[in-house]
């Protein structure tokens, strides 16, 4: 099987909030991902936006390379009939597993998994260590918060203002696909 041209790491819940509007804006990543043949890089789970995601994109025929730890299997579903699945040992091997397998990073609305996949991937970018652009869907101001204290972390001199620039701020699943086919 040859790999894909373009794979997007998608970082999201594994549950699915309180707005349906998060669970609407992850089905539709996901379908908009296969329209474009673009492999779908997540955390192999089938709960919440995770799930969501994973088989919007298979309903459209997209391919789909899941990692998940051995832990959570269980917790959170593991998704076995994905084009792709691993199985790690670690939290750290399953990040690095779905960063090194994609050109690009997206953020949807998620909990304390997310923000650890987000910081590390940012991070990462700060150090030099990937030069992937990192998108965050920011769905009826989900991230509004987030963006406030990242502006708070650059203006007390926590960080330099490339922080912010590593962050690409998209508000519907439309703009996320006009900066994925730039950054294509």
């Amino acid at each position: 099987m040859t790999s894909p041209s373009f794979s997007v790491c998608v970082y999201c819940g594994s549950r699915d909030g309180a707005d349906p509007a998060y669970a609407q804006a992850a089905t539709d990543c996901g379908a908009m991902l296969a329209a474009n043949g673009w492999r779908l890089v997540y955390g192999a789970g089938d709960v919440g936006l995770m799930g969501r995601v994973a088989r919007a994109a298979q309903t459209g025929g997209g391919d789909t390379f899941g990692v998940i730890p051995q832990h959570l299997i269980d917790w959170e579903v593991g998704k076995t009939d994905l084009t792709t699945f691993i199985v790690t040992e670690t939290m750290h091997e399953r990040k690095k597993v779905m960063l090194m397998n994609a050109q690009a990073v997206v953020v949807l609305p998620g909990g304390a998994g997310s923000l650890d996949e987000l910081f590390e991937a940012l991070t990462w970018r700060q150090l030099g260590l990937h030069d992937k652009p990192v998108f965050l869907l920011n769905t009826n101001g989900y991230w509004d918060p987030l963006l406030a204290l990242l502006d708070q972390i650059i203006t007390q001199g926590f960080a330099d203002e490339s922080l912010g620039k590593y962050l690409d701020i998209v508000t519907t699943v439309d703009e996320l696909h006009s900066a994925l086919e730039a950054a294509n």
